[in-house]
């Protein structure tokens, strides 16, 4: 019973969460800016809409081929067209229930190409290990490049330097000790942890031994690449962010990748933190909501249509499995 509550409320307050966060950014939005906010939306450059898509797409198709440099050292070669399929059918599934778009992969993969459903999982779990190293990295890179900026705007918003620095301190010693109760406890809890702990360094570091790393490494940026080309092409549809710098936009693909951790697919929140990203750089609430908006709506459309495809196509090109 317990687990079955705990189930459901994972599934519903996320979307509950987006839910209301949409009501609270039109109630908090006056009839006029929702009226300017439509105007952009509806009267944005289909080709740059349309291209930010084109980058969606292919990523995801990047990411297929990369599946398959962790899968053939385990001797499966699945088919890159089924890889695609069910990736986009993975990513529509988790705009409905977070999280359980994975459990569809490695489920659709041991279908239609063999691979035993623990072997998938694994691979799955190296992916998201690699995608959360590489956020971490994109992370890095924009504080390096907007330094004075951000901290300039967290000291606005009453988080100075030297509590930042504190506060960093205080996670790696916390970091610290935790790993060192981990490594010396015998308790049930702290054991299954090494395990599963050990499990993600050995799958991050299988990538340097593998037989395709550079073709992983390299497929791994592209896909990086297309994300952030995404949002970077939608500065084309609203006037006012044209003059946006690749590093100034680089912080709100952050806000806009934080975001889609909190609610499914990023409904109501994505486009919010989009524009309070784009504010620090004096960008108006219309406009600033107007790309958020506009970023949610492609790349959600994108993962709609080409995933019920998908779900169509990956059992009538599979008839015979």
């Amino acid at each position: 019973m317990k687990t079955t509550l705990t189930k459901i409320l994972k599934t519903l307050l996320p979307i509950a969460l987006g839910v209301f966060l949409v009501l609270y950014w039109y109630y908090s939005t006056s009839e006029e800016e929702i009226k300017q906010i439509i105007f952009y939306i509806k009267n944005a450059d289909l080709l740059w809409v349309g291209a930010s898509m084109i980058l969606g797409i292919l990523g995801h198709i990047s990411r297929a081929i990369r599946w398959n440099c962790l899968l053939q050292p385990l001797g499966y070669r699945p088919k890159i067209i089924n890889n695609t399929f069910i990736i986009l059918m993975a990513y529509l599934t988790n705009l409905g229930i977070p999280r359980a778009g994975e459990i569809l992969r490695a489920t659709a993969l041991t279908t239609y190409e063999g691979v035993p459903f623990d072997k998938g999982i694994g691979t799955i779990i190296t992916e998201r290990v690699i995608d959360v190293i590489m956020l971490l990295l994109v992370i890095l890179i924009t504080l390096l490049l907007q330094t004075d900026i951000i901290l300039g705007y967290l000291d606005n918003i009453g988080i100075p330097l030297n509590k930042i620095l504190l506060l960093l301190a205080l996670a790696v010693l916390v970091g610290i000790l935790f790993l060192v109760f981990i490594k010396k406890s015998t308790k049930p809890f702290a054991v299954r942890l090494k395990s599963f702990l050990k499990g993600l360094s050995d799958g991050v570091l299988s990538i340097f031994k593998m037989e395709k790393k550079w073709a992983f490494i390299a497929h791994t940026v592209f896909i990086w690449a297309c994300y952030i080309g995404m949002l970077w092409v939608i500065k084309f549809t609203v006037p006012e962010t044209l003059g946006l710098t690749t590093s100034e936009l680089l912080v709100a693909f952050l806000a806009g990748s934080l975001a889609m951790m909190f609610t499914n697919g990023g409904i109501g929140l994505y486009p919010l933190a989009i524009s309070k990203a784009l504010a620090i750089y004096g960008i108006s609430k219309v406009s600033g909501d107007a790309y958020g908006w506009i970023m949610w709506i492609a790349q959600t459309l994108m993962v709609v249509v080409f995933g019920a495809i998908s779900f169509l196509l990956l059992p009538l090109l599979n008839r015979n499995r």
